[in-house]
């Protein structure tokens, strides 16, 4: 997970005196050392440091065991500026987020850089399946694919949206599962990739790159009745006590595999045709709900 405060110094000169300063190995140490103090499981893995005039933005970035860890970030954090300033006197901490996090808004730098988990999902259809079941091919998925999610992404200028629907699925299991619904915005970063595969390339290999699953098993919304449940399905909720991220990096994985099973899903229906037939049939209309009892 990751933090990133933006602190004002005298000078741009100055500013870029204390970068430096941050990127020396044993100065990073001492900054570590306050930042892990701070927590059992958080521990510093990374600082990433640019300036602006006379700001500095400083990300910092910590594992935080099976918790989401925002909280643990925070926490550490201001220890680590505090101790920031020892040496700095002149430095003035403006916020503890300075948006270079970055936290429920687009950013490039999630998409590129990482936060929360970072998960790649393959698999390989059979061309038979492709055909039968999901009543499309090989080639026009992965031409529709190209066409779509790629170019058509490109062409709107997305900033990690080369997919169908992600968000979709990212949404459904975060509310399911007790996570942060505002964090869906980063969340759903994805590329869905497609091509042909197999000795004869009549088989779909397809795979999803999400570089931002912010999820936790522990704290927040875990601790409600209903999404602990959901999460004792999937057999991850709490802390792993043998390897501690392991269950927040196992739902990471879920979350990943079920979009994947999502823009397979979604894609098919694209290229056969059947997206409004589907939405006609299955849609939350008055035809498909129970009538609602008198009063």
């Amino acid at each position: 997970m990751t933090r990133g405060p933006v602190v004002r110094l005298t000078s741009a000169k100055r500013a870029s005196e204390v970068k430096h300063w941050l990127e020396d190995v044993d100065n990073y140490a001492l900054v570590k050392d306050s930042f892990d103090a701070t927590s059992r499981f958080a521990r510093l893995t990374k600082l990433h440091i640019n300036v602006a005039g006379r700001l500095l933005y400083i990300r910092f970035q910590a594992k935080t065991g099976d918790a989401m860890g925002m909280n643990m970030l925070s926490k550490g954090t201001e220890q680590a500026l505090n101790k920031l300033s020892e040496f700095f006197s002149d430095i003035e901490i403006l916020s503890l987020s300075g948006n270079f996090c970055t936290d429920k808004k687009p950013a490039a730098i999630n998409w590129i850089e990482g936060r929360g988990k970072s998960v790649v999902c393959e698999a390989t259809v059979p061309g038979s399946i492709v055909t039968t079941l999901l009543k499309t091919t090989v080639h026009s998925l992965v031409e529709l694919n190209t066409s779509k999610n790629l170019i058509g992404s490109a062409m709107a200028g997305s900033i990690g949206g080369f997919n169908a629907h992600a968000a979709n699925i990212v949404t459904a299991i975060f509310i399911a599962c007790g996570q942060d619904p505002a964090q869906n915005v980063g969340s759903s970063n994805c590329i869905t990739l497609m091509e042909p595969s197999g000795p004869d390339g009549k088989d779909l290999y397809i795979s999803c790159t999400m570089p931002s699953i912010e999820v936790g098993t522990v704290g927040g919304g875990t601790v409600l009745r209903p999404q602990a449940a959901c999460l004792d399905m999937l057999g991850v909720r709490g802390a792993n006590k043998e390897t501690p991220g392991e269950n927040s990096s196992r739902l990471a994985q879920v979350v990943c595999a079920t979009v994947m099973a999502g823009e397979l899903s979604l894609m098919s229906a694209l290229a056969a045709g059947h997206l409004v037939r589907s939405h006609l049939k299955h849609n939350r209309s008055s035809v498909n709900l129970a009538p609602c009892a008198p009063n």
